[in-house]
């Protein structure tokens, strides 16, 4: 249990000798206590969300609130202002408007307040960041980085040619059964998220990778012939989800691809080149098992900022400026006069 004794931060502890609010020190020890008891949060925990308390109990001083229940909507609007002016991060704002919701609602259940204004508090949007991608290029390097002249390099390549060919999470590509994969049809069922099962389309390249590690790979590293796992270790269990990590892992930063790339970086690259390749964006969202085509969407800015980067380094007059039109008319004009 989180005690007084380890809360609060020396930040919260000279925010909280600027307050001229009465018991402040005693409410942000007690909340402290209350999420920790009841909502059985870690003392690191407890400590981030005491700590995201620490602005605005400075800014409660600086504008020398005396009552909580002073605290209105126009308050938290010039404090949501000031985070901002502050130059904190939108994820840091995002979790001090947490916490301070957090932290109201106690107040309210508590009966310090009567009326919580931090209800109707929205947090300003994350900027959403864009997968990490491999050009095709790449992945034709990070598909040969395996070495198939033995058992294990043959059983990772099939993971690698499936886990790129299909745009499978690695979650479903670790829960693969054998009797989900059909070799002739190029098809596997999955189950993705919220436990929904899909059907997953694959390429030849990966069907002759699977094909060669059914036939001579995992008759060798399978302990029981009833077992039902396509993915095996050698000591004859079903592979992990942390095995496949480390194996994409290890051929990523062998095939020199960027140090954040990984399993799921396969996926966003499918459905990247997909698009690239001029494939319908409810095909791709259907391909990837997203039931809302907005879950899709950032892979058409993806392929909008390689547009633009392919564009602007291949167009004759992509980077030609009005300013040297006009030189070059000018240069033309001087060599035409007459002498």
């Amino acid at each position: 249990m989180t005690t007084a004794k380890q809360l609060p931060s020396p930040a919260m502890e000279q925010a909280l000798r600027q307050s001229d609010l009465p018991d402040i020190s005693n409410l942000v020890r007690n909340y402290a206590e209350y999420i920790s008891t009841t909502r059985q949060l870690t003392v690191h925990t407890v400590r981030n969300y005491v700590n995201d308390l620490a602005p605005l109990v400075q800014f409660l001083a600086e504008k020398e609130v005396e009552k909580l229940s002073a605290v209105d909507r126009l308050f938290l609007r010039s404090y949501l202002a000031w985070l901002i002016s502050s130059g904190f991060s939108r994820s840091s704002i995002s979790r001090k408007l947490s916490a301070l919701k957090s932290f109201f609602q106690f107040l309210r259940y508590s009966g310090v307040i009567e009326l919580d204004h931090t209800e109707l508090m929205t947090a300003p949007k994350k900027k959403k960041k864009l997968p990490a991608i491999a050009s095709s290029y790449e992945i034709d390097r990070l598909l040969e980085e395996p070495d198939t002249n033995s058992d294990p390099g043959i059983r990772d390549r099939a993971i690698l040619e499936l886990l790129y060919g299909a745009g499978l999470r690695v979650s479903e590509a670790y829960a693969i059964d054998i009797s989900d994969t059909d070799l002739t049809t190029r098809e596997v069922r999955v189950i993705g998220k919220g436990s929904k099962p899909r059907i997953a389309l694959f390429g030849e390249s990966a069907s002759k990778w699977i094909d060669n590690y059914l036939k001579n790979v995992r008759p060798k590293f399978a302990s029981r012939q009833s077992d039902a796992a396509l993915w095996m270790n050698r000591s004859g269990g079903r592979l992990t989800t942390r095995s496949i990590q480390r194996i994409v892992k290890k051929y990523a930063l062998a095939a020199g691809l960027d140090h954040n790339f990984h399993t799921h970086s396969l996926r966003h690259s499918f459905a990247t080149h997909l698009l690239d390749g001029g494939a319908d964006l409810r095909v791709v969202q259907d391909l990837l098992g997203h039931s809302s085509p907005a879950t899709t969407q950032i892979y058409t800015h993806v392929s909008a900022e390689q547009s633009r980067s392919v564009y602007l380094g291949a167009h004759p007059r992509a980077n030609k400026s009005t300013s040297s039109v006009k030189s070059a008319k000018q240069n033309s004009q001087k060599s035409n006069a007459p002498s």
